[in-house]
């Protein structure tokens, strides 16, 4: 058989299937390694899919979606960025991955540099080295509270850097980004010729904080940034954890003026579009009751609540979450510097499944994410396995 290109053979395993993936062939194992949220879908969503299906609409639809879905996309966005969007700059995606991929496939060539954070969602990576552009780790660390920082940005980008990759509200964080730190970062963009992709999947999910959308600061943003004479960032949104649609896949990019040719004719070249029932549920999810979200968002801080009080029982540290739904613990005094062959362990022993830190970048050692997303019962009883540090 013949080979295939190195830049696809060296595509890193995802850690997080990986465990996944051994959680469902556990019997009676706890599954806190994944983001699937718990909620029967809306119904009015799911009968926005079967109308569509009822009436045959399955044709082609264009490229960058049926001009409603874009338009409800737009407000959406404006609504929560307080960025004003024309829906003709809002393309619509098969979820936020095919969006990553879509975003990247314009930007980047081979041995272009995209920085990335470490941790991070490990298809950043992925995605980069499979279009056979270089990811760029940039670190967030423990006592800076894995936010990033410019010092360390600086340091690495060199001449063939292209992008920076954001992730706020952080998958697998927990972590938001402030409003200095988002104009900052914006800043540095601008200042180095980069372009900015935002991964604002957990938008709708913060605690008690705001969610800021770097395009505020960008050109034609309400607070932009002297430096931004042109637009530069694209802001990657979803359907899946808001409204629990992972498996319709449908998201949307934001984009910079300028940029629908270029994205019209790489749509075509991978998926041409996505599928019109899918669209039609993002449009009734967008525009109908918004229950789901709201019942959801009170689910996920109370399972945050719950969980931080299992482990401050325990005695074990983390990272206080303040968006998505996630928990991310640090669980080093046990792992013994391998924390994906502690958690295969923890699941065979104890059956729980927790994602490996290092899933998300070599600064995760040490460190697992949780889950908040699934029933409290179970949540709680997994997290009561673990194992408690020694006192002293």
């Amino acid at each position: 058989m013949p080979s295939a290109p190195a830049h696809v053979v060296n595509v890193p395993v995802n850690q997080i299937r990986e465990i996944t993936q051994a959680a469902w062939a556990t019997p009676d194992s706890i599954v806190l390694s994944i983001g699937e949220p718990a909620f029967p879908v809306a119904r009015h969503v799911l009968e926005a899919a079967m109308a569509a299906l009822d009436r045959d609409d399955t044709d082609y639809t264009p490229n960058a979606g049926i001009a409603p879905v874009r338009a409800a996309f737009a407000e959406h966005f404006s609504r929560r960025s307080g960025v004003e969007d024309d829906p003709s700059r809002v393309f619509v995606v098969a979820g936020a991955q095919q969006g990553l991929h879509l975003a990247l496939s314009t930007l980047i060539g081979a041995g272009d540099e995209v920085l990335l954070p470490d941790p991070g969602y490990p298809t950043f990576t992925m995605t980069v080295g499979l279009l056979g552009g270089v990811p760029v780790p940039y670190p967030l660390v423990p006592h800076h509270g894995f936010q990033p920082r410019i010092e360390d940005l600086r340091r690495l980008v060199s001449a063939r850097t292209r992008v920076l990759m954001l992730n706020s509200p952080s998958n697998p964080l927990g972590s938001v980004f402030g409003s200095d730190l988002t104009r900052d970062l914006v800043r540095f963009a601008h200042e180095n010729d980069l372009w900015i992709i935002s991964d604002e999947c957990y938008e709708a999910f913060t605690y008690d904080v705001p969610h800021i959308s770097p395009a505020r600061f960008d050109a034609g943003g309400p607070e932009a940034v002297p430096e931004a004479t042109e637009a530069r960032v694209i802001t990657s949104l979803t359907l899946s954890k808001t409204y629990g649609l992972t498996g319709l896949r449908i998201g949307a990019l934001v984009t910079p003026p300028g940029m629908e040719p270029l994205l019209n004719n790489v749509m075509e070249a991978t998926v041409s579009c996505v599928s019109a029932p899918s669209q039609y549920a993002g449009l009734a999810a967008l525009t109908g009751p918004q229950d789901y979200v709201h019942t959801a968002l009170e689910h996920y801080r109370a399972n945050r609540d719950a969980a931080t009080a299992v482990l401050d029982a325990l005695g074990i540290g983390y990272l206080d979450a303040r968006g998505a739904f996630y928990l991310w613990a640090d669980l080093s005094y046990a792992t013994g510097g391998d924390v994906r062959a502690w958690t295969r362990a923890f699941l065979a022993d104890r059956g729980v499944a927790l994602a490996p830190g290092t899933a998300f970048g070599a600064m995760g050692e040490g460190w697992v994410r949780i889950a908040l997303c699934g029933r409290t019962d179970e949540l709680i009883e997994g997290l009561s396995r673990l194992p408690a540090p020694q006192r002293t």
